[in-house]
């Protein structure tokens, strides 16, 4: 492999081995000597000080991966300012919205919710193909986490953050879902990151398929479901439809950038499979034992396991 190229997965049915005829190459080829195929700037590294074994000659071929390194470093610390200062702006521009009454205070809070998460992954491509990349992009959560934290143990004040994300308004509720919400993103960025479809899958449940279902469901949830009156099946099928499709269109949007391919027609009965495990389980009665940011990514992640093996 290249350096620097991406590591790509394939996720499907099982494909028929290749035979030796596949295989095999000419004679004409196996017998025809093969030219010192090093890229260019390379052979002018490598032949700068004349004779190949040359010492100079081998530490300036060092310093170009050191400079490869350095290089990855750079754009992954830009990228973490880049997304971080998105991810601040976003609240930020909600806190307003709803502190000036152009939006509901409910409003607000699920469209952070969907937001923030989707638009986190979706930015995930811009980090460099190093294996420390992930590292650098759990530092945008994880930055939100201790600002939560901060806030929700009152150790500061901000008004515009605990309105535009709390239900009621209490400082103490951002230690709850949203701070279950952010450590699901660093769960699933170290442990899933762009190679997986479980984690792409598992965060488009929980912020698209979760945060719409709340949002129909007040509007037009009139019909409840028979084991639990605080849910309803507006909700919960738009749930199911809303999370099949963001989850179907965020895996057509890596693959697409090459992170892994998939066989789609396999991929969509076991995406739709995972939407509807993440739709039943969001409608449980479970709202004073575990909250939804935990429920609904953990049981996606799970049936997605179970679906996609690694």
């Amino acid at each position: 492999m290249e350096m620097g190229a991406i590591a790509v997965t394939s996720f499907g049915p099982p494909v028929a081995p290749l035979t030796r005829k596949h295989l095999s190459p000419s004679r004409s080829l196996l017998n025809k000597p093969r030219p010192l195929s090093l890229p260019s700037a390379w052979r002018r590294v490598w032949f700068a000080g004349g004779d190949i074994g040359a010492p100079r000659a081998t530490y300036r071929f060092r310093s170009g991966s050191v400079a490869l390194v350095g290089g990855e470093f750079v754009r992954d610390a830009g990228a973490t300012a880049v997304v971080m200062a998105g991810a601040y702006t976003l609240v930020s521009a909600f806190e307003s919205l709803t502190r000036r009454n152009f939006i509901e205070q409910s409003l607000s809070r699920k469209l952070v919710h969907i937001l923030s998460g989707l638009l986190f992954m979706v930015c995930w491509p811009i980090f460099s193909t190093s294996p420390e990349a992930r590292y650098f992009a759990s530092v945008v959560p994880l930055a939100n986490c201790l600002r939560l934290l901060i806030y929700g143990l009152s150790l500061a004040t901000s008004e515009g953050l605990i309105i535009s994300v709390t239900r009621e308004g209490k400082p103490e509720e951002l230690l709850r879902g949203p701070l279950y919400y952010v450590l699901i993103l660093i769960l699933c960025v170290l442990v899933f990151w762009r190679e997986s479809p479980i984690g792409v899958i598992s965060l488009a449940m929980m912020c698209g398929g979760d945060g719409i279902a709340d949002i129909i469901g007040r509007r037009f949830g009139s019909e409840k479901l028979p084991y639990n009156k605080n849910k309803s099946w507006a909700g919960s099928i738009s749930m199911f439809i809303f999370g099949f499709l963001i989850s179907l269109g965020m895996l057509y949007y890596f693959s697409l950038l090459g992170f892994f391919q998939l066989d789609w027609a396999w991929t969509v009965e076991r995406v739709a499979l995972v939407s509807f495990v993440a739709t039943v389980v969001e409608s449980l009665p479970t709202a004073g034992l575990v909250d939804d940011n935990i429920s609904v990514p953990l049981a996606s992640m799970v049936a997605a396991y179970l679906c996609f093996p690694i």
